[in-house]
């Protein structure tokens, strides 16, 4: 068992909080108000800036020059692929880069970035991977299961893009590379002993991230 299956296996409601949320389902189906989905992009994109800074801890916090590539990788994925997506939808509905990197930082989304680089900051690398895992392998997780639905029906979805993209190649590789990544980093540093406060951090990353989809629906001008 890999330690992210044995996290979600001892986390499970909120783990199933975060990747069966209301805003998923929503998306799914196509019907999510396309406010909430504005607003959700817009953080995200926020998000997204203080994650790759989370990823360049992650070189810091590296014991070897294989781990810095791991965690350059990170970086180079949220840099060059999913900020350029999430650019190229807000442009489809009338929103520059300029609107977007000045938008206000929502309270969900600086509790969750700012929980992530504290973790990293006053741990070690085992400490930042598994604050980040949630993200990243809970997307990989929501597109794939949203795929799977949805199948053919996706074809009129107006968000058909997003689950395209968390669904597709090249986002499985990444996560399929931090799986392995996180794996072999627990393999040196993993004890028992420290296996309850790795849980703690997975289960509040988990629950930051369904904190951060109820925001989306909670949209400003929600009636």
């Amino acid at each position: 068992m890999t330690l992210f299956d044995r996290l979600k296996a001892d986390a499970p409601e909120v783990w199933t909080s975060y990747v069966d949320h209301p805003f998923v389902r929503k998306l799914g189906q196509g019907d999510l108000p396309l406010d909430a989905f504005k607003h959700y992009l817009v953080q995200d994109y926020l998000f997204l800036i203080q994650f790759a800074r989370a990823y360049a801890l992650a070189i810091y916090k590296s014991p070897d020059t294989g781990d810095m590539y791991q965690a350059l990788e990170g970086v180079k994925a949220i840099l060059d692929v999913e900020l350029n997506l999430h650019l190229e939808l807000c442009r489809e509905w009338g929103l520059d880069r300029t609107a977007i990197e000045t938008a206000p930082e929502m309270t969900q989304t600086m509790a969750y970035t700012r929980f992530v680089l504290e973790a990293g900051m006053a741990g070690d690398l085992l400490d930042l991977q598994v604050a980040l895992a949630p993200c990243i392998l809970g997307y990989a997780e929501i597109g794939r299961t949203l795929a799977d639905r949805h199948g053919d029906g996706l074809h009129a979805n107006p968000y058909r893009r997003w689950i395209d993209e968390y669904s597709g190649e090249a986002y499985t590789r990444v996560a399929a590379g931090f799986l392995a990544w996180i794996d072999q980093t627990a393999d040196i540093y993993l004890t028992e002993n420290r296996y309850p406060r790795l849980l703690k951090l997975f289960g509040k990353a988990s629950a930051l991230e369904a904190d951060f989809w109820q925001m989306g629906l909670n949209y400003p001008g929600k009636r």
